[in-house]
């Protein structure tokens, strides 16, 4: 049971798997098509107000400021404005339409999601390849035949209400679940009887960054929620979280409150119980910063009060399990790379605490108890290895994995003798495989067929030095035998912040890449988790700059080794990463020829402003510091923006229903560059309607989004697509 650290930056590597697609081909012309000409695009006038801020004495320029005012008519006439120019441009692009129908064709595969067992039943999510949502199935057995038991596309006729969260009761009787609508993060919760299908009268609204926690009996459930907002419920900032009991059947009205902290208002709440059903467990935490409180309180004692049990706020911990008054920890807490502890509640001082299992050269993810055993998650450079222990930490045997890639699972009950896991690499789409605790062995439960060749393609890792010396790991996957040349179009993509690893992940799109001749690179930059506390702490706060010199070394590491030149090299990155690209492009707008830059964090002086964007403050600092301020001026992509200088071709993308990086991050930076551009090369943003931070986008949109950023790249690097059987296969 992990700690949930809420708000991250996050799209991670959904984002990547979803957008980084359909390169659309290798076959590129020596001289870009928009180079050829000397006409410029002609963008919407952007009128320039006079707001001028001041902070620690200097005044600051905010000239779109007016951008911000999500809900007013003129922002909509803008951004009405902005998407025809881009639409437009795309339009003179004959190839989109051959894209989009391939990207279709390769996206239209079966898909599973893990299954996991409540009761005597098993539940997972299915989709036969276009649906725009996954479909929730239960079945009696792994051998019976499954049924629906809900299916979000039902809900709503563009496919935009998503499924965004599920709790089961232990016995498989009852279904919580979680709708987001438009992308947004507000969710409302239903109850669903599994054995009928029909919903309960409940309905439980205003839940952001909460998962259900169900009682062991199943007569109610554990959420938190914030006051219903005042203003615009997708910029309006969010505090004073609150954690509530709903009973089963009753108003929201009547649900009990259980915590909150009115002197607190960044204090956020997290809740589980128990696989005993004895405890409940309180998670506190406070912006994204990798720590947290832990409390708990007796759910058998009916006057219990909420016990304190880690209140320092020095480290991470995750409850992974107890064993009555015991409970299981992993921690970084004095192990920056993470291990596993005891604390017995009756004797809760920390000199009393035992070690289970040590820290170890690799960066411990997660761990379990399914089988009475600890089976725990380690990145080694990168990637997944999988261990188990004894319940005293002695080790037992590693899980043989099929290659380089990345695993996940491991999920269930200390009593149960079977698990099930997910692998995925770069170039194999993720397998799901069931494991026995009794025989050691895996099986294939669900295996996807995709129209795709993974032993035509192979992974390497290399090792940059970085500009203070750091060796930074980064992954290249490209067809097998590929020429160094310099003439390869190559797609980098980094994140590099908030302690998130990016591991090696299938995407469809990715696999269309490759499959015409193009290099995806994936930077292991600092800030991430891959080799955990350091290297997160390595790429923030005032160390930010190092993750923008990581990724630009590689870039530079790319071009020196003959994979790409400038002109063929394309930054791609997502939220956290959006912004990673759009300093990267400030600070060397010579070193690549396209930036795509999707619901980026841009604005670093007003992020604290909306929603959740101050917990981002443990990662980002805090403009109000004078001393972080001047840091966050530095690399800020919409501060540093500089009139007169060629950029490279940009495509920004956002959606008018983000609520976790609201878009006007995206149309102050749109609107500052077009005034900026002193070059030829196309400045674009590209605004989805009822579209979010990334979360629960429907696949038509997804589809449509790939397709629109790829016909943007065969126009801005002059590419023509080879006809052949396939498609879209290189020539």
């Amino acid at each position: 049971m992990q700690p949930r650290f809420v708000g991250d930056l996050l799209v991670t590597y959904r984002f990547a798997r979803s957008f980084v697609g359909a390169a659309v081909l290798a076959a590129l012309c020596s001289t870009p098509l928009l180079a050829q000409s000397s006409e410029k695009l002609r963008y919407p006038e952007t009128r320039r107000g006079d707001t001028v801020d001041t902070y620690h004495g200097q005044a600051v320029a905010d000239p779109y400021r007016w951008l911000e005012s999500l809900d007013a008519p003129d922002v909509a006439e803008w951004v009405a404005k902005q998407n025809a120019v881009t639409q437009a441009f795309l339009a003179g692009v004959p190839e989109r339409e051959q894209i989009k129908a391939r990207l279709t064709k390769m996206w239209d595969y079966e898909r599973f999601g893990m299954p996991y067992r409540r009761g005597e039943r098993y539940f997972y999510s299915r989709n036969d390849g276009l649906q725009n949502q996954s479909v929730l199935f239960v079945a009696d057995s792994l051998a019976a035949e499954p049924r629906e038991l809900l299916d979000p596309n039902k809900l709503s006729k563009d496919g935009t209400i998503a499924l965004s969260g599920l709790s089961i009761t232990d016995d498989g009787r009852l279904l919580a679940y979680g709708l987001s609508e438009g992308g947004s993060d507000w969710v409302t919760y239903r109850v669903r009887d599994v054995a009928t299908g029909k919903d309960h009268e409940d309905e439980i609204r205003w839940v952001k960054f909460s998962g259900a926690a169900w009682l062991k009996d199943g007569s109610g459930f554990f959420y938190s929620r914030y006051d219903e907002p005042k203003g615009n419920q997708l910029a309006a900032a969010n505090y004073y979280h609150k954690l509530y009991f709903h009973k089963l059947g009753t108003p929201q009205s009547q649900d009990m409150l259980i915590y909150d902290r009115p002197d607190e208002k960044e204090w956020g709440f997290g809740a589980s119980v128990t696989d005993d059903g004895r405890y409940l467990i309180i998670n506190v935490w406070q912006g994204t910063e990798r720590k947290n409180r832990v409390y708990y309180r007796d759910l058998l004692d009916p006057k219990g009060e909420v016990v304190k049990l880690l209140d320092g706020f020095d480290a991470q911990y995750s409850m992974i399990d107890n064993d009555g008054a015991i409970f299981w920890f992993e921690t970084d807490l004095d192990a920056p790379r993470g291990r596993v502890i005891a604390i017995d509640t009756r004797k809760p001082e920390r000199s009393a605490w035992k070690e289970i299992i040590p820290q170890s050269e690799q960066v411990l993810q997660g761990v379990s108890t399914v089988g009475g055993v600890f089976t725990a998650t380690y990145l080694k450079d990168a990637h997944t290895q999988i261990r188990m222990f004894d319940l005293a930490g002695k080790p037992l045997r590693e899980v043989a994995l099929p290659g380089v890639g990345s695993a996940g699972g491991f999920g269930g009950k200390r009593s149960e003798t079977e698990t099930f896991y997910s692998y995925t690499s770069f170039a194999a789409p993720p397998t799901i495989y069931r494991y026995d605790m009794t025989t050691h062995n895996s099986t294939v439960f669900k295996q996807p067929k995709v129209e795709f060749d993974p032993s035509a393609y192979e992974t390497t890792q290399v090792f940059v030095d970085a500009k203070d010396g750091t060796r930074v790991p980064m992954f290249l996957t490209h067809k097998r035998g590929m020429k160094l040349d310099g003439s390869n179009p190559v797609i980098l993509y980094g994140y590099g912040g908030f302690n998130v690893s990016i591991t090696p992940s299938f995407s469809v799109s990715n696999a269309m890449w490759m499959e015409m001749g193009g290099v995806y690179a994936v930077a292991n930059i600092r800030g991430g988790g891959e080799y955990g506390k350091d290297w997160h702490n390595a790429g923030r706060l005032a160390n930010k700059q190092n993750v923008f010199d990581d990724f630009i070394a590689c870039a530079e590491w790319l071009i020196e080794h003959r994979y790409t030149t400038p002109a063929r090299l394309a930054i791609l990155g997502g939220s956290n990463g959006g912004l990673l690209v759009g300093a990267c492009m400030v600070q060397r707008p010579d070193l690549f020829g396209a930036v795509l830059p999707a619901v980026g964090v841009m604005d670093m002086l007003r992020y604290t402003e909306t929603t959740i964007g101050w917990a981002w403050k443990s990662d980002f600092g805090d403009p109000q510091d004078p001393k972080m301020f001047e840091v966050l001026k530095a690399y800020s992509p919409l501060h540093n923006l500089k009139p007169g200088t060629h950029y490279p071709a940009t495509f920004i993308t956002t959606g008018d229903h983000d609520d976790r990086v609201v878009p006007w991050h995206s149309f102050k930076f749109a609107a500052a560059l077009q005034a900026a551009q002193a070059g030829p090369a196309p400045t674009l943003i590209r605004v989805e309607v009822r579209a979010g931070h990334g979360a629960g986008k429907p696949t038509a949109k997804q589809i449509e989004e790939a397709a629109d950023r790829f016909a943007f790249l065969v126009r801005v690097f002059g590419m023509k697509l080879p006809n052949s059987a396939s498609g879209m296969a290189a020539r």
